[in-house]
């Protein structure tokens, strides 16, 4: 009766039953357990040191992206600064040498010319301190953004210099077609 009762509980316990007891230690487990933490920490170790090496590459990236950003802002400025001096010398010359600029203007477009050109100047003196003078102390990131700001004045004077250009050339064909119809016979 007793064994039957001991069968019936057993068999109405759960399946994972455990019994408490002295724990038993396997030596080589043990040891095999020690090499895996070892192998994990050498692996944890070369992963922290993978992720200071990309921390570092991804730094040098964005230094280099940095410098090519300038180079992008400095080579546009070269060539914005280029487009007014030479719309200066070759339009400008021609403007004033028209015949229906009258004296009194010349002066007044050869001021307005010179100052978009002496503000040009100033801005490329402006970047050449930035680029050259370790006394300001900026990010690569702050000169490229001063760069590309500057970038967009340069731009926004080309326009501005093209918009006056036109104008003036636009006066020009006006006082031109002007004296053609004053000077015209008249045929009634």
């Amino acid at each position: 009766m007793t064994l039957a009762l001991i069968l019936i509980t057993a068999m109405s316990m759960p399946g994972r039953a455990t019994a408490q007891g002295m724990p038993v230690y396997d030596n080589v487990n043990f040891i095999s357990f020690i090499k895996t933490l070892l192998e994990s920490g050498k692996q944890t170790s070369n992963l922290m040191k993978t992720v200071k090496f990309m921390k570092q590459q991804k730094e040098n990236i964005d230094k280099v992206n940095n410098v090519i950003k300038q180079l992008k802002a400095v080579k546009e400025l070269a060539r914005n600064n280029q487009r007014l001096y030479e719309t200066v010398q070759h339009d400008l010359r021609e403007i004033l040498n028209s015949p229906y600029i009258r004296p009194e203007e010349v002066n007044r477009i050869s001021e307005s010319f010179t100052a978009i050109i002496d503000n040009s100047t100033a801005g490329l003196e402006y970047i050449d301190q930035i680029l050259s003078n370790n006394r300001l102390k900026m990010t690569d990131g702050e000169r490229a953004a001063i760069l590309k700001s500057k970038e967009l004045e340069s731009r926004e004077m080309v326009a501005e210099i093209e918009a006056k250009t036109r104008r003036y050339r636009e006066i020009i064909a006006f006082r031109r077609m002007q004296e053609v119809i004053n000077q015209r016979e008249a045929n009634y």
